[in-house]
């Protein structure tokens, strides 16, 4: 059979700059291990899969796999399927909203405006502070070591994913980071998170924040962009009453040390709720063949 299947540039604005995304649409009839090897296969950080919605008043249901494991819930991929979903006729927003079920529940996505400039924006999971810690804490010291440390103390945020939190004194420490990626994986490995996210004030036009997410298990490498990721930030930010404007919107970059350029939208809404996104570019159109 085959089936409908994009390669997608998430929280980018031209292809090469976000996050790639494989999605197979028409999935009925794939089982779990077909979706997995299809992920593997792929080598993409993440592949989703659409199916017709189970849960009354969603547009459609999706499961989404890394190459290693099946992924409760990430931003990108949320953010790039609506894309998808939309682009082959297969769900319409109402009210600028599309609604995707998933693992995570039924979350919401925001639409706005149309074509190359529309943006999609997904309201993440509730994250919540696990720890407020010090920089000398004897699990976070050697991930830290030679990073120059900003205002606000290092926390442990849960978002589904669990990631620890630094702050660097500017962007420019911040590009210039060499992580020490036997140490982020330890720490990554002792506390059961995917590793460091270090972020940092710019004084650039286009963003607020600079960002780096470094994964340490079950992978080492450096995440080009990371939706969920910066949700936890953005909670972060707003228990301390940090973030950078009233009403609660500001952009990131992420991305330019792994050869890539995102730009993410973030907004903290009246209600407390991180919504994550930014615009999606096609990049790859056809079909997937996938026979056991």
């Amino acid at each position: 059979m085959k089936r409908r299947y994009l390669q997608l540039d998430v929280f980018a604005g031209h292809p090469g700059d976000g996050n790639p995304l494989a999605v197979v649409l028409d999935a009925e009839g794939l089982d779990d291990a077909a979706m997995q090897a299809i992920a593997k296969w792929t080598r993409l950080p993440e592949t989703t899969f659409v199916f017709p919605p189970t849960v009354p008043g969603a547009s459609y249901r999706i499961r989404m796999f890394s190459p290693r494991r099946e992924v409760p819930f990430a931003g990108h991929p949320s953010v790039g399927t609506a894309h998808a979903v939309m682009e082959a006729g297969l769900a319409a927003p109402r009210d600028g909203l599309l609604h995707q079920e998933g693992i995570a529940g039924v979350l919401p996505l925001q639409v706005v405006g149309e074509g190359r400039t529309r943006t999609i924006a997904v309201r993440t999971p509730k994250a919540r502070v696990v720890e407020v810690a010090s920089a000398t804490d004897p699990r976070l010291a050697p991930a830290l070591r030679g990073l120059p440390l900003g205002e606000l103390p290092p926390a442990l945020m849960d978002g589904g994913r669990r990631w620890w939190l630094a702050e660097l004194t500017d962007e420019a420490a911040l590009r210039a980071a060499t992580p020490d990626w036997d140490a982020i994986a330890e720490l990554a490995q002792a506390t059961d998170t995917m590793g460091l996210f270090v972020y940092a004030r710019s004084n650039d036009p286009v963003y607020y924040y600079a960002v780096r997410a470094f994964v340490g298990a079950p992978a080492r490498f450096e995440d080009a962009a990371s939706g969920a990721a910066n949700a936890t930030l953005a909670a972060w930010l707003a228990s301390r009453n940090a973030l950078p404007n009233a009403d609660g919107r500001y952009r990131v970059s992420q991305g330019r040390e792994v050869g890539h350029d995102a730009i993410i939208d973030l907004h903290v809404d009246g209600d407390g709720e991180v919504w994550s996104g930014g615009r999606v570019c096609d990049v790859v159109t056809g079909h997937i063949e996938w026979n056991d």
